[in-house]
């Protein structure tokens, strides 16, 4: 895993009563931060503005209004995906059991939890864009890290197996 990349956090090791093998807080990537956000919508306003103008001196200014509402378009599209982005899965293991948590963009959570034992890691080897990594036990099955690239997910999938193996090493 990648520890300076923005779509996850690698895993870590503490020393507790139930020590944690595995701990990892994954985010979906968003390649354009606030800064470039800021000079994006900056070019797009003057470029939208300055076509409308010349629309507008023209005479045809009803054009000018649809530059404008071409600027809040794109700016209401990017707002939107970046409130997508407040989603993020965190996904911890100890000896004792697997935690998934799930935070949707609106901040409600979902938690689920498996037995470590008994737990399988699925995920296509080489991974393909719509690979999905597969969390199974007893019947019940989760897929987590869907907004992560192919080769994130592979990478995930190997780290959870390694430290499943663990798991049972040490039980």
């Amino acid at each position: 895993m990648n520890i300076n990349s923005p779509a996850h956090a690698a895993p870590t090791v503490a020393c507790t009563a139930d020590p944690v093998l595995f701990d990892a807080t994954l985010y979906p990537h968003r390649s354009l931060g606030p800064v470039g956000f800021a000079v994006l919508m900056g070019l797009v306003a003057a470029v939208g503005f300055g076509i409308g103008i010349v629309f507008l001196l023209a005479g045809a200014w009803p054009v000018f209004g649809f530059c404008g509402l071409e600027v809040l378009l794109i700016y209401v599209c990017f707002r939107l995906n970046y409130r997508s982005a407040r989603l993020f899965e965190r996904v911890r293991m100890t000896g004792a059991a697997l935690t998934v948590e799930r935070r949707d963009w609106r901040g409600r959570a979902r938690r689920w939890t498996f037995q470590p034992y008994w737990l399988r890691v699925a995920m296509d080897d080489p991974p393909l864009h719509d690979s999905r990594l597969t969390l199974s036990s007893h019947g019940r099955s989760l897929v987590i890290g869907d907004f992560l690239a192919p080769e994130e997910r592979a990478e995930l999938a190997r780290a959870l197996r390694h430290a499943l193996w663990a798991a049972r090493a040490a039980g």
